[in-house]
């Protein structure tokens, strides 16, 4: 154990080292109350401060809901035209990272009503979305420019569970990759399942539906995103789900596509009578896990041990209202909060040994943040 922490101790370090050498961009998605805007926001990151510094916006974007960078960092993708009266959309923009600027390259229907969540293809050649209104996954193949090209896949749900104020109907939350790209699972917050489909890039429709491999979890419990730890400080691979309905952190051992659930944990700081458990992330060390609590606008702080399982630490203050979605920032110094309630990100710093955060005073006003993603580029030489 103390050789695999010595090698991440010198991962991290190596890290940090390579951001002095280089320059990281913050990436803010945001609701624009369903008219056009300028939606997405582009800042610089100071990662030994906190500091933001604003460097561009978007244009002419509506409700980019959730926004992620491609494994090149090329491209940002984005679902838009979601909580609309028409069908959503995917947005491709191609990122100009010594500008800080994005550049609009062209947007596909989702296929489905609300997309809330997508993920992209380890050779970037496909984007996969989740549908929440709409009850349904959708795959659109991705063009050698950046483009989105039109869906070749879509897959409808059914299902219902007992809340029948919220789980009428399917509501797919996220859409996650396995750490090989040869498995994708959809967390459905209204059929109360974590949805099991093989995934081959070299077929025409490369879901594959294993529902053998589709987790039920508890009635009422709501699974909205789940996160991958990386396998490395541990022997086995492990999942972990946040629950939005039940406010809980479920654990899943996985091996070659199958998850089984081993451990169960309160997110909340307090019981209450509603919880929304929202975004969940791992440090870039698999140290630590973390995860925001919407209610009591609160991040839960977990340890993650040799054998995977997590041990609540304790809980932080987001200083703002309905933390919607959170990152840490490639060299795990910095942690950023959008509280889409207060209208602002809240920068924190994490403290590398115990994981604990700090408030670092920063802070960006914004309106309406959805979703933040951090990128490290290279100076230019």
């Amino acid at each position: 154990m103390k050789q695999l922490l010595l090698l991440v101790i010198i991962s991290v370090v190596a890290m940090v080292a390579n951001c002095q050498r280089s320059k990281e961009l913050l990436f803010a998605g945001t609701y624009t109350d369903g008219q056009p805007g300028k939606g997405i926001y582009v800042y610089a990151a100071d990662t030994a401060t906190g500091e933001l510094t604003a460097l561009s916006t978007g244009e002419d974007i509506t409700n980019p809901s959730f926004i992620t960078i491609s494994p090149n960092g090329r491209y940002l993708y984005a679902c838009t035209d979601t909580k609309t009266l028409v069908p959503g959309s995917i947005s491709a923009f191609a990122i100009d990272s010594t500008a800080g600027t994005i550049r609009f390259i062209n947007k596909q229907s989702s296929a489905g009503a609300n997309p809330v969540y997508l993920s992209v293809y380890k050779n970037n050649g496909f984007v996969v979305t989740g549908n929440y209104t709409g009850g349904s996954v959708a795959v659109l193949p991705l063009n050698s420019n950046g483009g989105v090209g039109a869906a070749i896949q879509l897959i409808q749900f059914t299902d219902s569970s007992i809340n029948k104020a919220r789980q009428e109907k399917p509501h797919i939350h996220s859409t996650v990759f396995s750490p090989e790209y040869d498995f994708l699972y959809l967390p459905d917050l209204g059929s109360d399942k974590i949805r099991a489909f093989a995934f081959d890039a070299a077929s025409a429709k490369p879901l594959t539906g294993k529902d053998a491999f589709t987790v039920r979890t508890l009635p009422g419990s709501g699974p909205r995103h789940m996160v991958f730890n990386a396998g490395m400080l541990h022997r086995k691979k492990m999942a972990y789900c946040i629950e939005e309905m039940s406010g809980m952190i479920t654990v899943y051992s996985y091996h070659k596509g199958e998850l089984k659930e081993i451990q169960k944990t309160a997110s909340y700081q307090q019981k209450a009578g509603e919880h929304s458990g929202a975004d969940i992330h791992i440090s870039p060390d698999g140290l630590y896990l973390y995860a925001s609590n919407r209610v009591e606008n609160t991040l839960s702080i977990f340890s993650i041990g040799d054998n995977g399982l997590v041990k609540l630490i304790g809980h932080q203050s987001t200083l703002g209202d309905v933390p919607r979605n959170f990152t840490i920032d490639p060299t795990g110094r910095l942690l950023l909060v959008a509280n889409q309630g207060s209208n602002n990100i809240v920068v924190f710093k994490r403290d590398l040994q115990t994981g604990l955060l700090t408030d670092t005073g920063y802070r960006v006003t914004l309106p309406s943040p959805s979703c933040l993603q951090m990128r490290v580029y290279p100076l230019a030489p």
